[in-house]
């Protein structure tokens, strides 16, 4: 997997400000269990934060490179003890086309044939219906 540029880092950075830790990683470490939940939160999400208690600095910065080798993740920030991860959600399949069925036999159509707008076009000398039945009556002050 490529290195992130800066740029997208920043707004990878950006995206995750709001967000809220998905994982908590606490005295026991990095066990099976939070790895798994770790791919559960990727599979999910594509930027993720994890909050760690518990450990210094450096082994923050450990536990973060060894997230990002184990579930293929890039490192976007870590600041304080929140570190902020970012995995590309594959692309889905193409969607096959599905076969172009038949229409239904014997279907009423979806709106009602009006007889009037019907004979109007075939004889322009019948009179147009009066508007005043479907107009909305105007609101007392």
């Amino acid at each position: 997997m490529s290195e992130l540029t800066s740029a997208e880092r920043r707004t990878l950075r950006a995206r995750a400000h709001p967000l809220h830790p998905t994982v908590m990683i606490g005295e026991s470490g990095l066990s099976p269990t939070v790895l798994a939940e770790i791919e559960r939160s990727f599979q999910h999400h594509e930027l993720i934060k994890v909050r760690v208690l518990g450990v210094d600095r450096d082994a923050r910065n450990a536990l973060l490179s060894a997230i990002c080798e184990r579930t293929g993740a890039q490192p976007v920030q870590h600041i304080g003890r929140i570190l902020v991860m970012y995995r590309a959600k594959p692309e889905p399949p193409q969607p096959t086309k599905k076969s172009v069925s038949k229409p239904k036999v014997g279907r009423r159509p979806g709106r009602p044939i009006n007889l009037r707008t019907k004979a109007r076009k075939s004889n322009p000398h019948i009179t147009p219906p009066s508007g005043r039945g479907n107009r909305r009556k105007p609101r007392p002050r």
